[in-house]
């Protein structure tokens, strides 16, 4: 969906009375998925051990729009910076509207700095899978469709290749979730940041309708499933 018909007038008066019935839902039901569904994960069995000193590494997810999953990565312990862009597309410094018609092959993508020490690349792999967005939808997740909302991890060296593959693997055989698993797992070429307007959207528009719905929920997913974890 692109940023205009996100903020519309006629998508905020249609989606008031949609928001509160979701608010409804939330008081009286346990902590769901993106998909809708309840879903607990195991642990990686292949990961990345805890570093003994500070320092910082990246890593890029897409899942959908990158409002919702900067939004989760912000609350996670250990991750220092979260920064909404694009990657996985062939055009070199591309603009949102350019991303939004499908055509450039990019994906709304966030950059995750972290501390190796406080969190490891599989923690972060599985607040990805479990929380942040539904890995069994096909260039779409929820009301967004289109490759550039694809669900995609793009490996920065071979140590993360394997954990997430092994992961994927690992999450598919025990049937983890009612689907298979589609996330694409491919090199990370180039990571564009996007847009100032689209930095930390979320925190600064808590009240539109389209947070509302679709990320504000991940967030409470996020404390509920990870109190470990989550950060305020």
């Amino acid at each position: 969906m692109s940023f205009a018909a996100k903020n519309s007038p006629m998508f905020s008066k249609i989606t008031i009375l949609i928001v509160a019935l979701a608010f409804a839902v939330l008081l009286t039901s346990e902590p769901v998925h993106a998909s809708g569904r309840s879903v607990a994960i195991p642990d990686p069995a292949v990961d990345a051990p805890m570093a003994a000193n500070s320092g910082q590494q990246t890593a890029v997810f897409a899942g959908g729009c990158f409002w919702g999953i900067q939004a989760v990565f912000q609350h996670v312990k250990g991750v220092k910076e979260a920064t909404s862009g694009y990657s996985g597309g062939s055009v070199a410094k591309p603009g949102y509207e350019e991303v939004s018609t499908g055509t450039t092959g990019h994906a709304e993508s966030v950059k995750i700095t972290y501390d190796p020490s406080q969190i490891s690349y599989g923690q972060l792999l599985k607040v990805f899978f479990s929380v942040a967005h539904d890995p069994t939808q096909l260039n779409r997740q929820g009301p967004d469709s289109g490759t550039q909302y694809r669900s995609a991890i793009f490996f920065a060296n071979e140590e993360q290749k394997h954990i997430a593959e092994t992961y994927i693997a690992q999450l598919d055989q025990a049937k983890s979730f009612p689907g298979r698993i589609v996330t694409q797992l491919v090199p990370l070429k180039a990571f564009y940041e996007a847009e100032a307007y689209h930095q930390n959207y979320a925190t600064l528009h808590p009240d539109n309708p389209y947070i509302a719905i679709n990320d504000a929920p991940k967030v409470d997913h996020l404390r509920e499933q990870f109190p470990n974890l989550y950060k305020k």
